[in-house]
């Protein structure tokens, strides 16, 4: 069997949730027994040839193209003069097409596999130049169901009025534009049982396939370079320019965090990510918050943490930054819609709270609980090992192309 990969981003290093899941799926499918041939054509922001990674062991070819840019201006162009998305336009590229041409016309492939929404607008280009291959859609979030949460939260907050006016626009938008590519797709692939829930209404056969996300467990259980953090650590972990994590960033430093200082002064956040956004500019005046920006890993910090925190309030899928957390053992305090898609499990390995009050009140009882912190701790540790590792994961992957394969 032979796969072909879209992919939005180069996927090594693995320092993010779009990387981290291509990047799991690529190297899970190499390590099976009868492994495909697995090809990869991707973007790259840095115009520089691929170095040696253990990409390049697990792909027979890899192709990049520069990641092109948008303009504010263009942006708004797509919002006022189409009916597009911007999701349709955000990765739209000549160079792209033009090397997806070339590769479709020198091999023939028995599935071309695009990651995420972004790479589906090269659907009807690969459709048309090999019709015989089977094309599935690796929805990495049901977006439509994602901007409809964004605006529900923004629309809570006066000035963010404006914001949640065009996450209702692009609401309405990605509907349209996700049922489309749902219903060319041959299959579609959701990361959660919700986001399968609500995609597969797209689906005349009313049928979407589910493979959560997954890490390679082993990965994150040792640490080799520890961090001497605050007495009271509080870490969260995610890209900072993503407006799920700005959000929670800002809702927790202004309605959670404050209560927590109140009881324990030795408190300090880690915000760890790369991209700070410049709303977050204001967090890292603060003796008791820290913006680390881009880190080689992340596992010094999870287990430096005394608590990992999880405050979303918009979001959809499976959460990485949480599977990750999970398999480092961490305490974990979260929103039910940042755990939004973990088994049921997983759930019982985490503490759940709505509001400000109740999140800030499970923080403060974990940070004066050291034995209910290596519960919860080892519990994760079992429920990431048992559902999460792409071990237990990719088989079920595997089994989904041999049923696309058969038709």
């Amino acid at each position: 069997m032979r796969i072909l990969f879209l992919a939005p981003s180069y996927p090594y290093p693995p320092h993010s949730g779009n990387p981290l899941r291509v990047y799991g799926l690529l190297q899970g499918l190499a390590q099976q027994p009868t492994a495909p041939e697995l090809h990869l054509l991707a973007f790259q922001q840095e115009t520089v040839e691929v170095e040696e990674n253990p990409l390049t062991g697990y792909c027979k070819t890899i192709y990049t193209v520069p990641a092109p840019s948008r303009s504010a201006t263009q942006r708004l162009q797509t919002l006022g003069l189409s009916n597009q998305p911007d999701l349709a336009r955000r990765l739209e590229s000549e160079a792209m097409r033009r090397q997806l041409t070339k590769i479709l016309q020198e091999i023939p492939f028995d599935i071309i596999q695009y990651e995420g929404l972004e790479m589906a607008i090269y659907l009807q280009q690969a459709q048309s130049l090999q019709p015989q291959a089977k094309h599935i859609y690796d929805a990495h979030n049901a977006e439509f169901a994602l901007q409809s949460r964004i605006a529900q939260v923004e629309t809570r907050t006066l000035k963010r009025l404006p914001a949640a006016f065009y996450s209702r626009e692009q609401t309405r938008r990605l509907t349209a534009f996700e049922r489309e590519i749902c219903t060319r797709a041959d299959a579609v692939i959701a990361v959660s049982q919700e986001d399968a829930a609500v995609l597969h209404e797209f689906r005349a056969d009313k049928h979407v396939s589910v493979v959560p996300n997954g890490i390679t467990v082993a990965d994150y259980v040792s640490n080799s370079q520890p961090l001497d953090l605050a007495e009271d650590a509080l870490v969260f972990t995610g890209k900072m320019d993503y407006r799920p994590n700005i959000d929670a960033m800002v809702w927790f430093n202004n309605d959670i965090f404050p209560q927590i200082l109140e009881r324990t002064a030795q408190a300090k956040l880690y915000i760890v990510g790369q991209k700070p956004h410049a709303s977050l500019a204001d967090l890292s005046a603060s003796p008791q918050i820290e913006l680390t920006g881009w880190v080689p890993s992340v596992l010094p910090y999870l287990h430096g943490a005394k608590v990992y925190i999880a405050p979303l309030r918009m979001g959809a899928g499976t959460r990485l930054k949480l599977l990750e957390a999970m398999a480092a053992g961490c305490a974990i305090v979260a929103t039910p819609t940042a755990a939004s898609g973990l088994s049921a499990k997983a759930l019982k390995t985490m503490i759940m709270a709505e509001n400000a009050a109740d999140f800030a009140q499970a923080c403060l009882r974990l940070l004066a609980n050291p034995d209910e912190r290596a519960t919860l701790g080892a519990a994760a540790k079992v429920a990431v090992t048992t559902s999460y590792d792409w071990s237990i994961l990719i088989p079920c992957l595997m089994q989904i192309y041999q049923s696309v394969a058969r038709g």
